[in-house]
């Protein structure tokens, strides 16, 4: 039987996760991509904490009438912004199981024009 997308998804994102892990030292950038809007999150996953987050529907990107690949970029750039702002330059790269293209690929763009280093 066919499996659907949300299943598919699923299966990759836990095989990438088995993987990766962020440290206090290299923390975790996990990207969540709905059809409206995209989110990220920089994670510790030694501690279990969630240092900092952004997305499409912050303050000064809602109202951006770019197209969505575009917005993904400036969230990209945000998040960067937050990271650097709590003392973390470099993270590791969680695709969430999406294919690294599209508003996935503007978002990593977007994070290492702001500094992040992955």
């Amino acid at each position: 039987m066919a499996q659907s997308k949300t299943q598919r998804r699923t299966k990759i994102r836990r095989r990438i996760r088995g993987r990766l892990a962020g440290t206090t030292g290299r923390p975790r950038l996990s990207i969540f991509r709905s059809n409206k809007d995209i989110y990220a999150q920089i994670i510790d996953d030694s501690r279990g904490v969630t240092v900092c987050a952004a997305s499409s529907r912050e303050d000064g990107i809602e109202s951006v009438t770019d197209n969505k690949v575009a917005k993904a970029g400036l969230v990209g750039k945000k998040i960067a912004e937050k990271a650097l702002a709590a003392g973390i330059s470099a993270v590791v790269f969680d695709r969430g199981g999406y294919l690294y293209h599209g508003r996935v690929k503007s978002l990593a763009d977007g994070a290492r024009e702001g500094g992040l280093q992955f």
